[in-house]
């Protein structure tokens, strides 16, 4: 059994799922890949995302965490190989692998991660000054419904944010509409009720400064925080 350089303590994890019953073996031409993911602590992290995509052909490999925090999956050997997370809407940088030329090979990878409890969701977009989603939102957002239901028994809250400018009760209104939006999507997409509630913060918790145009920019925004995992 060989080991693989992998260099890894991430802000939050991801990794492949185990391939159930099925026996997975090496060949002259694939490699195979045996691994565990776990928090900072060593807990085995179950139901976790990642994406194996290989930088010359760009084919990717879609994996999951089994119950164990444990993944097993086949990949081309003499390839180099980016390993990316999904974090709710985005899929994220992880690291670089590479799988040498050695025929019937087999490798173990521990990867140490520590998963966010707080996210803010990229690329979900309302009309100015309004609470209606675009429709360039929906990918990101099906995106976390894809997350939700692989999370089962995740609970989360929606919380809606924006910067200074204007009435602080306007504000307020418009970031609690703008939740409600976001939450009315996940249901409509299979998504509990009970699993998800929606807070408007509205100017109050600032990520940046709102004397410039950027960092409103970043204060108008809507992100999630894991309630229950």
């Amino acid at each position: 059994m060989k080991h693989l350089p992998l260099f890894i303590s991430a802000f939050f994890l991801l990794l492949l799922q185990s391939a159930g019953a099925q026996t997975l073996k090496p060949t002259d031409k694939l490699a195979l890949l045996k691994g565990m993911v776990t928090n900072m602590k060593g807990k085995p992290l179950n139901k976790e995302t990642v994406l194996l995509v290989n930088d010359q052909t760009k084919t990717t490999v879609q994996v999951n965490t089994d119950a164990n925090g444990k993944f097993e999956v086949l990949a081309p050997i003499s390839a180099t190989y980016s390993l990316k997370y999904k974090a709710f809407t985005s899929n994220v940088d992880y690291t670089k692998m590479v799988i040498p030329g050695d025929k019937d090979a087999t490798y173990e990878v521990l990867i140490k991660i520590d998963p966010p409890k707080n996210f803010v969701l990229e690329n979900v977009y309302f009309e100015t000054g309004k609470s209606a989603l675009k429709p360039n939102s929906f990918k990101a957002l099906n995106d976390l419904v894809e997350v939700l239901k692989l999370k089962s028994t995740m609970v989360v809250e929606i919380q809606g944010h924006t910067d200074n400018v204007g009435q602080e009760e306007d504000n307020l209104k418009l970031s609690q509409e703008r939740a409600n939006e976001v939450k009315k999507y996940l249901i409509s997409k299979g998504i509990s009720d009970e699993r998800v509630t929606a807070k408007g913060y509205g100017p109050s918790v600032p990520i940046a400064d709102n004397a410039t145009d950027a960092g409103k920019a970043k204060n108008r925004r809507t992100s999630l925080k894991v309630i229950k995992e």
